[in-house]
């Protein structure tokens, strides 16, 4: 298949693109990745492909990106303690320039848009991957993500020496409540009585919110709101946002990008930083005003969902970590792989094994938040 390489989204043809991705995908359009590479995230370097077909017609289109990313990223408290003290003296261990396709800031399964066979286009994206690592020197090649609407991949991706390897799951909520009055009413009483009382005690607290659509002028303190709890977060640390982030969102992805306020007594203390996607509505970040263990991210957590209810989404993904609070309030914990690779062959065999012992996915069991099993799809089933 012949691809075209671009280092810049500006370069991408716009109606190409935009026709290729017609029914995708927000988080695979050209406004969204627009988005992400001016935000100057890390040290992220991109490039976007186009594939053709022999008679020039466009086939896909994918994005990839060099960054330099830890390997021990879902490590273990032993191993992070370790990794930790070693680092005080050696900062760079275990840190890696990596070639990486996928979406940076959120999640999309399969990581590409395709025009033609999802298979055919995914050995022509292996090619490219390879070549670019190669010529570049990165050791590691890295595709993500892939939840259960894209299992079929995993068959091609062994065949040419990726190793196919749990992530940390996503965690989607089905949206099928009239009200939040409903929603609460359809919980067991167990999970509805401490959903309350967290929520009696922001309200007791002066806790309210509000969404907006624009909040561009919002950009630095909402940036460092969002620092607060990376800076403080125990599990899963990548991305480091920039407030140039917040303000390109909400300027280029115009209604789609939203943001819950929370105020305590007038004062500004935390946000959900939020996007409609075609019927789903994504939670992508949550920011707070000081890291404290209190009651403010089950109230955000709540009414994240009760907006999702208010927009008329059909699904809710909540993102990855804080599990418990998360499936206390009903949402499905959905699997993740990603197909991992070393460029060099002798090292490959190895790299599957290295990387499941140094990173630890947690374990989630299903909770009986509802009172009955509502009969609805599941995410996978209708993505």
């Amino acid at each position: 298949m012949k691809s075209i390489v671009f280092t810049r989204i500006g370069d991408v043809p716009e109606k190409v693109w935009d026709a290729l991705n017609a029914q995708g995908s927000v988080t695979m359009s050209r406004a969204f990745w627009s988005v992400v590479e001016k935000s100057d995230l890390n040290d992220f370097t991109y490039s976007h492909v186009l594939f053709l077909e022999d008679d020039g017609t466009p086939a896909g289109i994918v994005s990839f990106y060099a960054v330099t990313t830890d390997i021990a990223i879902f490590a273990p408290k032993s191993v992070r303690f370790l990794l930790n003290a070693v680092r005080s003296v050696w900062p760079g261990f275990l840190k890696l320039k990596m070639l990486e396709c996928g979406t940076p800031v959120t999640i999309t399964s399969p990581p590409f848009i395709s025009s033609t066979s999802r298979e055919r286009l995914l050995e022509s994206i292996m090619d490219i991957l390879q070549q670019t690592a190669r010529r570049d020197g990165h050791l590691l090649i890295i595709l993500r993500d892939f939840e259960p609407n894209a299992q079929e991949f995993r068959g091609p991706l062994q065949k040419r020496g990726y190793h196919w390897i749990e992530s940390l799951p996503n965690t989607y909520m089905d949206i099928i409540w009239a009200s939040p009055e409903a929603y609460r009413q359809s919980m067991r009483s167990y999970y509805r009585s401490k959903l309350q009382k967290h929520l009696k005690r922001n309200i007791e607290a002066g806790v309210y919110h509000e969404l907006v659509d624009d909040f561009a002028d919002m950009a630095d303190i909402l940036c460092r709101q969002w620092m607060v709890v990376h800076t403080h977060a125990k599990e899963f640390q990548r991305e480091v946002l920039t407030h140039e982030f917040y303000r390109t969102l909400s300027e280029e992805m115009g209604s789609d990008s939203k943001v819950l306020l929370f105020y305590k007594d007038d004062e500004l203390v935390g946000h959900a930083l939020l996007l409609m996607d075609g019927e789903m509505l994504r939670w992508l970040y949550v920011g707070r005003e000081v890291a404290v263990n209190d009651s403010l991210y089950i109230y955000i957590a709540y009414t994240v969902i009760e907006s999702a209810i208010l927009l008329g989404a059909k699904q809710l993904e909540m993102g990855l970590t804080t599990y418990a609070i998360k499936q206390d309030l009903g949402a499905e914990v959905v699997p993740i792989q990603m197909a991992l690779r070393a460029t060099w062959r002798f090292i490959n065999p190895f790299v599957g094994l290295g990387y499941r012992l140094l990173n630890h996915i947690p374990e989630t069991h299903p909770r009986p938040v509802f009172k009955a099993a509502a009969t609805k799809e599941t995410h996978h089933d209708r993505r």
